[in-house]
């Protein structure tokens, strides 16, 4: 968006006064409410585009019309302010005559003015072109004045302006007048329009000077001399005004052109003085008064600096600033020499001769404070650790111990009870090379401890096995771990109980433990295999099962310590008379299907369930 661009000059040669009337046509939202004026125009309060004969009050024009500049109101620093926006009709006339009465000041000159702007893009469109006229109330014109036409092919505010003086009453409205035919342009915006009275030329100064601003410090004593040079009648009359940051008040008992304005133990703040001017009959109505130029005294805090620096380790930079203040700065080392005038500065390379008080002097606003700080220059801290190299058993813990500084910093993080002190614990899950950053203020130094990690023994003796007694079996034992040792216990029955897979030869059915030893110091593992030994079995060659009570059974000794050891009895035709996996619980009667069967030779197959093949042979059954 195109921001307008102003230019004005002022109309009355002499002093002015505060505006008595102040037209901005208002402020909030994007479109303002209908003034209270007399024209034959259409107000638009919403919409777009303009038609001729319409106007509204806006914020900007942006988008009301393509042909048009866009442009904000011309109030100075609100944005949210109004103007007024004019699309003239094809014929000359009357667009804006104000309803109310404005009460001025009766027999006084005044200063009309009015900003406007040609809001048309084109540089061959019709210009606008408007007459203002200050009519009593009667309708007579007291004074005209026309603005010519206006410059076009650039959105500038321009202001207009003329002097007019009052009649016995003092009362006035305000008409403006369109004298460009509208069509092809014409259009224009208007806005803060202002009566302001204008009286005799006034020059004004401290302390018999031409300068405007004095500036002293809070809490001193100081006497100004405030005088105005007044060009006009004799009979003038005056009073100072100041203003402490709210409104202009009157100064009692001050109604000369010079005053003196004593501060005692001054508090700090902006105190503008000005002298007020009018003739005796309008004196006393401050809308009739017109003002000389504005007079300044700033009484100005000190400032609060905070001298602050680093803590330079030996054969760094030295550095120091200034906190909290703003203005100019002088910079004093320890012996008093100044050595700079920035506000921060570096001094390169530290050495313990540099020690000592630094001073800087702030200065704003013309009053001056003063810092200290009292720089030490540290020598660099030696990193050291009790032990560089460390050892630890898987899932235990070791404390690392570092010196040398007041402050550590320790990592990586992972494995440690804390990073910030000096000897924090280490249960790392793997080897970790930890290093530590050991300072003293600024200074700092490294070094590291490499802590590694001893995997504990695993010992898996490997799974249980079976023999028959007189047999034997391998043993499957593993075993993991850093630099480990091993053997097995009892070594009774095994060829080497320090091998991992020994040969194991027992007469009885025996734990064997696997031990798994550390030469670490980590802790020994053990694990068990248990060799099961059977007894032999006795297998009769016959028996007769007749009825007799002797030997009616086929009773296989030994056979019940087997776990469910399955005996198949075919005949001479392979065919299948008996099968059992519970043997000893009813051995073979010589029967199939509860019928004898014919004397003879019978085969057998036992299978003993030890992984090994059956055992076969041949029993004879006699009646």
């Amino acid at each position: 968006m195109l921001m307008a661009l102003s230019s004005n000059a002022q109309v009355c040669e002499g002093s002015l006064g505060d505006p008595v009337v102040n037209i901005d046509f208002g402020r909030g939202g994007s479109r303002g409410p209908r003034p209270n004026i007399i024209t034959s125009y259409s107000f638009l309060a919403t919409g777009s585009p303009f038609g001729e004969g319409q106007y509204a009050i806006a914020q900007s024009t942006t988008g009301m019309n393509g042909g048009w500049y866009d442009i904000f109101n011309h109030t100075p620093n609100d944005f949210d302010g109004h103007m007024m926006v004019v699309n003239a009709v094809p014929d000359p006339g009357v667009f804006y005559e104000s309803a109310d009465v404005i009460d001025l000041c009766p027999n006084t000159t005044y200063e009309f003015a009015a900003w406007i702007v040609n809001l048309l893009r084109s540089v061959n469109g019709i210009r606008p072109n408007v007459t203002f006229t200050i009519l009593d109330m009667n309708g007579n014109a007291i004074r005209s004045y026309n603005t010519g036409d206006l410059r076009n092919g650039n959105p500038v505010w321009e202001q207009f302006g003329f002097e007019f003086r009052t009649n016995n009453a003092g009362r006035v409205k305000i008409r403006m007048t369109n004298n460009a035919p509208g069509g092809g342009g014409n259009d224009l915006a208007i806005d803060d329009i202002t009566f302001r009275a204008c009286g005799p030329v006034i020059a004004s100064g401290i302390d018999n000077t031409t300068f405007r601003e004095q500036s002293i410090c809070e809490k001193s004593e100081s006497t100004f001399k405030l005088s105005a040079e007044v060009t006009g009648s004799s009979t003038l009359k005056y009073q100072w005004q100041i203003n402490t940051g709210t409104n202009w008040e009157d100064v009692p008992g001050e109604t000369s052109t010079a005053m003196e304005y004593k501060f005692e133990n001054a508090t700090p703040g902006v105190y503008q003085f000005r002298l007020t001017v009018a003739e005796p009959a309008n004196f006393a109505s401050p809308l009739c008064r017109t003002v000389s130029p504005t007079l300044t005294i700033n009484v100005n805090k000190y400032p609060v600096p905070r001298a602050i620096s680093n803590l330079p380790c030996l054969g760094k930079d030295l550095i120091l600033d200034v906190a909290d203040a703003d203005g100019t700065y002088i910079w004093f080392d320890p012996q008093g020499r100044k050595i700079s005038e920035e506000r921060s500065l570096t001094i390169k390379s530290a050495t313990f001769a540099m020690m000592g008080k630094y001073r800087v002097t702030v200065t704003s606003g013309g009053c001056a404070s003063t810092s200290e700080v009292d720089v030490a220059v540290l020598p660099p801290p030696l990193a050291k650790v009790e032990n560089a190299n460390l050892a630890v058993c898987e899932g235990s813990s070791v404390a690392l111990k570092a010196s040398g500084g007041t402050t550590y910093a320790w990592s990586p993080a992972a494995g440690l009870s804390a990073t910030n002190i000096a000897n924090p614990m280490a249960s790392p899950l793997r080897t970790t090379t930890y290093t530590v950053r050991v300072a003293n203020g600024s200074c700092e130094s490294f070094t590291s401890v490499n802590v590694v990690v001893n995997k504990i023994p695993v010992a898996n003796a490997g799974e249980d096995k079976k023999i028959v007694l007189g047999g034997s079996t391998t043993l499957n034992g593993s075993a993991t771990g850093d630099q480990v040792s091993f053997f097995w216990l009892p070594a009774i029955g095994l060829d080497d109980p320090t091998s991992l897979t020994p040969t194991a030869s027992p007469s009885e059915s025996t734990n064997y433990t696997l031990n798994v030893v550390s030469s670490l110091g980590c802790v020994t593992a053990i694990d068990t295999a248990f060799v099961l030994v059977y007894e032999k079995l006795s297998i009769p060659a016959s028996f007769s099962p007749n009825g007799d009570g002797t030997n009616d059974l086929w009773n296989i000794t030994a056979i019940e310590t087997y776990a469910r050891p399955k005996v198949s009895i075919m005949n001479r035709y392979g065919e299948l008379v008996y099968e059992s996996v519970d043997y000893y619980l009813k051995p073979w009667d010589g029967k199939y299907k509860n019928v004898d069967v014919p004397v003879g030779v019978y085969y057998y197959l036992i299978s003993l369930g030890l992984g090994g093949k059956p055992l076969s042979g041949s029993v004879t059954l006699i009646r």
